[in-house]
């Protein structure tokens, strides 16, 4: 078996949002920004690739890019009308379809690539090609609908690539953890009435989509019980989160079983992230990687793909990036983190910690885990 893919590819950078201040469109009374502008810029994307390179990483991966994602790649996820009318806009000169989520002229082409880098790294993993694998795509997908951008997402990038397994791979069942800062509402969406797809998202509570990732979003119809909320308290740290992966996560995903599993893996959780009040840093992030190999290894023969999502942080997000790829390649560099003592030292106290754990506890007992 090969070692760990990395897909990554120039293009994924050169999506545009267009000309945002933040999350705002520029004009009135928002002023034009001096720098990067809109927090889905590709720099923090470009930093984390340009980083491993320095460090040596890149050259250890088996590092390539991938086709676009095809029409029938879309329409296996996405309703027509809104892949007719993605594409119409974004050869017109771009414009926006739905919540805080612009894009440009040749945006439609970038997303179906960035589509397609997820797609290959699940077919690779479950092929036996590579033992497992990161997709570096952009622009992210874990908010869009079936009908509707959201969020900076403009296609479903990681339902696109379970289906695309689905249908050329045979595979059953597959299960989602999405970390990113975010509720990853898209995915749950699109999978919320199956049970063939175990969607869990852990989540800054009330944070983003407004309103949306409720501990009583269990799914429903024969999804019944299969998507698994995980919100947590603002100003969580790295206890929190470990202890959540530990006590919903893993016994989640031994329960299920699945014959792969997929990260949403948004870096915007961090203690300086922008968009969210958390305090995660690069060891959090190398931590809740290897407890997921763990149990890849123990429940489907180690298939694990992550998938990039979220993560704003220019100069924090290539740290929690590198963390996270060392150790799905079991390749460590000589890079050494200058976020981590800072971030270490702003943690919750352990009133807090005791107090989360309780309500994560509670959490676990009605979700019968």
């Amino acid at each position: 078996m090969s070692k760990t893919a990395f897909f990554h590819d120039e293009l994924c950078f050169w999506h545009t949002t267009g000309e945002h201040a933040l999350v705002m469109p520029v004009g009135g009374w928002v002023q034009p920004p001096t720098g990067a502008g809109h927090a889905e810029s590709p720099e923090s994307k470009r930093r984390l690739k340009a980083l491993m390179d320095v460090a040596g990483l890149t050259a250890r991966l088996d590092h390539r890019s991938a086709p676009r994602a095809t029409e029938e790649d879309l329409l296996r996820v996405h309703d027509p009308a809104y892949i007719k009318k993605f594409k119409e806009v974004s050869d017109a000169g771009g414009g926006d379809l739905g919540l805080f989520a612009p894009f440009g002229r040749g945006s439609y082409e970038i997303a179906c690539l960035s589509a397609g880098l997820a797609k290959q790294a699940m077919a690779d993993v479950l092929s036996g090609h590579n033992k497992n694998a990161y997709a570096l795509s952009r622009p992210p997908g874990h908010h869009c609908l079936r009908d509707q951008s959201m969020g900076f997402c403009l296609l479903a990038n990681i339902p696109i690539g379970i289906e695309a397994a689905k249908a050329n791979h045979g595979i059953e069942k597959v299960a989602v953890v999405d970390w990113d800062v975010h509720h990853g509402n898209g995915t749950q969406a699109i999978f919320y009435s199956r049970a063939d797809v175990l969607t869990i998202s852990l989540h800054q509570e009330s944070c983003f989509p407004p309103g949306s990732g409720l501990v009583s979003e269990r799914g429903e119809g024969q999804g019944e019980g299969y998507n698994l909320n995980i919100p947590l308290l603002p100003g969580s740290g790295h206890e929190a989160y470990l202890y959540a992966m530990q006590r919903l996560v893993v016994p989640a995903l031994r329960n299920y079983k699945p014959d792969l599993i997929v990260i949403a893996s948004g870096l915007d959780a961090s203690g300086v992230g922008p968009l969210a009040r958390m305090l995660l840093h690069s060891d959090s992030y190398r931590e809740m990687t290897q407890l997921m190999l763990e149990v890849a290894a123990d429940v489907c023969g180690g298939r694990l793909v992550v998938i990039h999502e979220g993560g704003y942080a220019e100069a924090c997000v290539p740290f929690c990036g590198l963390a996270l790829i060392e150790t799905l390649s079991g390749e460590r560099t000589e890079v050494e983190d200058p976020f981590l003592g800072l971030i270490k030292a702003q943690q919750p106290n352990e009133r807090f910690d005791a107090f989360h754990k309780q309500l994560l506890d509670e959490m676990a007992q009605s979700y019968g885990l």
